[in-house]
């Protein structure tokens, strides 16, 4: 079990360079379809008025994937973004850097879930 700071600076052994790769790629591929499912239905919203944003994300089905969209989107966000920061950030500030950038995309999360379940469910 990794320690919380393991976890938060992302430090392990070279072998989960390997895994962190998978998991980019793999999101990356993920993101091909819910993009387009996305574009395709702000595209055919409408109006683009409140009440028609609320009935779109209140259909259970839209919200479903909203959910796996914005998931996947932070998850991909984060990967891509611990990569530049361990490229190019130095010193103490690195580590600063890590974890506030894990405890923004978790509070992002935890926001976007929080919002959806409250539109989903009144």
């Amino acid at each position: 079990m990794k320690s919380l700071k393991t976890w938060l600076l992302s430090l392990g052994d070279e072998s989960e360079g390997t895994e962190h790769w998978w998991h980019q790629r793999l999101s990356a591929v993920a993101m091909i379809p819910l993009t387009l499912w996305f574009i395709f239905a702000i595209a055919t919203l409408g109006d683009y008025s409140y009440p028609s944003a609320h009935a779109f994300v209140s259909s259970p089905i839209n919200a479903i994937l909203l959910l796996v969209f914005i998931g996947t989107l932070l998850s991909h966000s984060a990967l891509g973004t611990q990569v530049v920061i361990e490229d190019y950030v130095r010193g103490k500030s690195k580590v600063v850097t890590m974890i506030l950038t894990r405890v923004a995309y978790m509070v992002l999360g935890a926001v976007a879930v929080f919002c959806l379940l409250r539109i989903l469910f009144g």
